[in-house]
C-alpha cells in the first residue's frame, strides 16, 4: 500500500511541475510579447523576420528604431564560388515607416579542381540600395500586419572596370508587397512578393522576373530566438526556380543577434548549397 501511495505522489509531482513549467512558459511569451507590443500606445504586432531576404524595418516600426546588419555568405555554383557580403543601416524616421540603404558585394572565384570552361563573372559592388517599408494595416486582435515597400537599385560595373567604364551601369526596380501573421504566441508566417524590373542605361538588357517568398518560424519562449524555413521562389519567363533556406536567429546580448542560414537549392541547375551568416545590431532606441 505504502508503495502505491508513493508512487501516486510521484506522478503527482511530475504533472504539477511540467504544468508549472507550462504556465513558466506562458507567462515568459505573454511579458515579452507585451514589452515589445505595448511600449507605447501605438499598436505594434511582433513578427519574426526572414533573415536572407529580410524585411526593410520591423512591421508597424516606431519612430526612433534602428538597426545594422552585416552579412556573409558563400554559394557553391557548379563552375565556380561566389562569396557575398553586405552592410546595411536601417531606421524608422516616423512610425510604420522604415527606410533602408545597403551595399551589397559579390567576389567570384573559381576552384583549383574547376574544369569547365567558360568565364565566370567579374567582382564587384552589387548596387546601391536604397528601400522604403509602410505598414499599413497592424491588427492586435489578429495578431496581422500589412505592409507595402519598394527597393531601387543602382547597379554598379565591376572593380576592374572603374577607370574604363561609367561608375553606375542600370537599375532595379522592384516593389514588394508583405502579409504576416503570429499564430498563438510561438508561429509565425510571412508572405513576402513582388515583381523585379531590371533595366541597363543602355537600353539592350532588359529583365523582368517575379519573387515569391513565404516563412514559417518558430520563436523560442521568452526570447528572440527562432528556428523556421524561408523557402525563395523565382518566377522567370517559363522558369521557376526554388531555394529551401532553413535558419535561425539566436540572441547574444540584449542588442546583438546572429542568424545562421542554409541555402538548399530543389534544382542544381547552376546554385548547389549555400550558407549564410547574418550579424545583427540594434542600438538603443
Amino acid at each position: 500500500m505504502n508503495c502505491k501511495i508513493l508512487i501516486i505522489c510521484v506522478f503527482i509531482l511530475l504533472f504539477s511541475a511540467s504544468q508549472s513549467q507550462e504556465i513558466d512558459k506562458q507567462i515568459l511569451d505573454s511579458l515579452y510579447i507585451q514589452e515589445v507590443e505595448h511600449k507605447t500606445s501605438l499598436q505594434k504586432v511582433l513578427h519574426a523576420e526572414p533573415l536572407y531576404i529580410d524585411l526593410i524595418r520591423d512591421l508597424g516600426a516606431r519612430k526612433g528604431e534602428k538597426e545594422w546588419n552585416m552579412g556573409f555568405g558563400i554559394i557553391d555554383n557548379n563552375n565556380f564560388d561566389r562569396y557575398e557580403a553586405l552592410i546595411e543601416y536601417e531606421w524608422a524616421p516616423v512610425d510604420r515607416l522604415g527606410l533602408e540603404i545597403e551595399m551589397p558585394f559579390s567576389f567570384y572565384y573559381r576552384p583549383n579542381n574547376g574544369n569547365t570552361p567558360g568565364s565566370i563573372p567579374e567582382s564587384r559592388m552589387e548596387s546601391l540600395k536604397l528601400a522604403a517599408q509602410y505598414t499599413f494595416l497592424v491588427s492586435e486582435n489578429f495578431n496581422t500586419s500589412l505592409a507595402l515597400g519598394y527597393i531601387h537599385e543602382f547597379e554598379m560595373t565591376s572593380f576592374r572596370r572603374y577607370s574604363s567604364s561609367t561608375f553606375f551601369n542600370g537599375n532595379v526596380f522592384n516593389p514588394f508587397f508583405i502579409a504576416a501573421k503570429r499564430w498563438g504566441n510561438n508561429f509565425h508566417t510571412l508572405l513576402y512578393t513582388g515583381p523585379v524590373w531590371e533595366r541597363s542605361f543602355d537600353g539592350y538588357h532588359r529583365d523582368f522576373n517575379w519573387q515569391i517568398n513565404s516563412n514559417i518560424h518558430y520563436m523560442i519562449s521568452g526570447t528572440r530566438n527562432f528556428i523556421g524555413i524561408e523557402v525563395n521562389k523565382e518566377v522567370y519567363r517559363d522558369d521557376f526556380d526554388m531555394v529551401l533556406r532553413p535558419q535561425m536567429r539566436l540572441g547574444i546580448t540584449d542588442q546583438i543577434m546572429i542568424g545562421i542560414v542554409t541555402g538548399i537549392p530543389i534544382s542544381r541547375e547552376v546554385q548547389r548549397f549555400s550558407s549564410f551568416i547574418r550579424l545583427i545590431y540594434e542600438p538603443g532606441h
